[in-house]
């Protein structure tokens, strides 16, 4: 348990400390995202670090190497000397009990540590006599402590096996710490050998090789430096067209269509500002050309609208005297009467529709918003398409709030939405139940009408609300529509502030949503209904 409990306290530190760490490096993130020059430049930087780093402590590492080879090989030449002399001093003395032996030893150290051209620091001579007890070990300078020098390993090397040794060793020498190259070689004598040591101190060496490396460390930066400084300034000059070319788009999409790219020189990015302006050349046509088609069939669709009103109210009056007397008509001209009368009905509405289609496209639709409760409005709607749910064999059932619901809309307008949309569920309900749902919040309020019929295609819940696009135009159709009342439902919808959207699956039906604030001009955030069904089957919509 105690470890559990540990492991959950550095669980949560750990997500405290992760949040934090979010938190705080938001805008390098946020700026990393959006900025390709600072993108450049750090990548520059970073692989310029690595690459110079890299050859800058090889050539530290190379430089040192040099220099300690070459002292290894002075003091080698110098050490082949050295035992030279020693061993015409010694091999005078025919055995190791000789008196004189030890004065010879003293005047050999003192000529060799006399005659080192050493600089920066004295070297250290030693002759010692490690399988002879009674030979003193004579060292110059006696100051200086020849154990930290000489390991057991060298004088093993050196005494036992008759070997030339060497060895670096850092000592304490008069209270500073140096280091030293140490050498140790036999000295043969009549009586058997005696080991040189001959210590020279690395200070010089030292001193070059971190000077080597403070000018390697100080060049590197300076050159990292200046690199990014480069990098900065070419990406500088390959970024700022291509913001400036953003801008302009960004420009151009907003409706500003004269806007274009200066061209200077004729580089790849003055071809590239070239071309842009050559493409905002050709939107800018395309779009006044589209801009004035569109305003052309606008103004023909509510020019043609308007001139069959006139001969359509004539024909209708005709169509109706006609209609009032078909029973004492024979049997054939009387059904003709009918079908004439439900043709000019259709024929009405469709110019009701282009003429309602024609204010919209034209900018001229208003709102005429009062506080209106729905409930009455929904039910309405249900009542005057009885009938048609009657014939079509569907039940339409409304599940509605006991309390007013109520908001400030156009009533006009939402009936004639809800009117679409209840008349294609049940149109579209293939005699299954039409459930039509209305719920509110404080800021909005969600009907939608839920059949289970045909449904919906993938992609053709945003199609519906097209002009004139029908699912499946060879359906035997119930209403007659005109394919204009889901266009002009979602026109309506907008005017309100509100939205109108659609869901369906292929043999589960279809539902649309309809939301509208409860106080006009407020802006929509969520729906208190949602748009795909609760009773849509679990394995389904999981």
């Amino acid at each position: 348990m105690p470890v559990r409990r540990a492991l959950r306290v550095v669980r949560r530190y750990w997500r405290v400390l992760a949040r934090h760490g979010l938190q705080y490096t938001a805008p390098a993130r946020r700026g990393w995202r959006r900025s390709l020059h600072l993108r450049v430049v750090t990548i520059t930087l970073v692989l310029s670090s690595l690459l110079v780093g890299t050859f800058g402590w090889f050539i530290a590492a190379q430089s040192a190497n040099i220099l300690l080879s070459r002292t290894q090989d002075e003091i080698s030449s110098s050490m082949s000397g050295k035992v030279a002399y020693a061993y015409r001093q010694l091999t005078v003395h025919p055995q190791s009990r000789d008196p004189e032996l030890p004065n010879t030893i003293n005047d050999t150290v003192n000529e060799l540590f006399d005659g080192d051209p050493a600089e920066d620091g004295d070297s250290v001579i030693s002759i010692r006599a490690e399988h002879y007890a009674d030979l003193p070990a004579v060292t110059l300078p006696a100051s200086v402590d020849t154990r930290q020098l000489i390991t057991p390993d060298m004088i093993r090397a050196v005494a036992e096996q008759g070997q030339v040794a060497q060895q670096i060793r850092t000592a304490e020498v008069d209270g500073a710490t140096t280091k030293y190259l140490v050498y140790g070689a036999p000295v043969p004598t009549k009586f058997g050998h005696l080991e040189l040591y001959y210590m020279v101190p690395l200070t010089t060496e030292d001193r070059a090789a971190n000077q080597i490396r403070t000018t390697v460390l100080v060049t590197g930066i300076a050159l990292v430096i200046l690199l990014g400084v480069v990098a900065g300034l070419v990406t500088r000059m390959v970024v700022t067209p291509v913001r400036v070319a953003a801008r302009t788009a960004q420009r151009l999409s907003a409706g500003l269509l004269d806007q274009r790219m200066k061209v200077d020189g004729e580089d790849d990015l003055a071809l590239l500002a070239a071309a842009f302006n050559q493409m905002a050349a050709n939107l800018q046509r395309q779009i006044v050309r589209l801009e004035e088609m569109s305003r052309l069939q606008r103004r023909f669709t509510s020019d043609v609208s308007h001139e069959l009103r006139t001969p359509l109210t004539t024909v209708r009056m005709a169509a109706d005297l006609i209609f009032s007397e078909r029973e004492s008509f024979d049997p054939a001209v009387a059904r003709s009467a009918e079908l004439l009368q439900a043709e000019l009905d259709r024929f009405e509405g469709l110019l009701t529709d282009l003429l309602e289609i024609s204010r919209f496209d034209a900018g001229f639709a208003a709102l005429d918003a009062e506080h209106t409760d729905l409930v009455p409005i929904v039910e309405r709607v249900a009542e005057r398409l009885a009938g048609l749910a009657e014939r079509a064999g569907v039940e339409v059932e409304l599940r509605l709030p006991d309390t007013p619901v109520i908001a400030e809309v156009d009533p006009r307008r939402v009936e004639r939405v809800l009117r679409n949309l209840v008349g294609n569920a049940i149109e579209h309900a293939e005699a299954k139940p039409v459930i039509v749902t209305m719920t509110t919040d404080e800021a909005a309020v969600a009907i939608t009408v839920r059949d289970y019929g045909i449904g919906l295609k993938p992609g053709e819940e945003r199609l519906v609300f097209n002009r004139f696009w029908r699912a499946d135009p060879s359906r035997a159709r119930q209403t007659g529509g005109t394919g204009l009342g889901l266009s002009i439902s979602v026109e309506d919808a907008r005017l309100h502030g509100g939205w109108l959207e659609a869901w369906g699956a292929p043999g589960e039906g279809s539902q649309f949503r309809l939301t509208l604030p409860v106080r006009a001009g407020d802006r929509l955030v969520a729906a208190p209904l949602p748009l795909i069904p609760r009773d849509r089957p679990a394995e389904v919509s999981s």
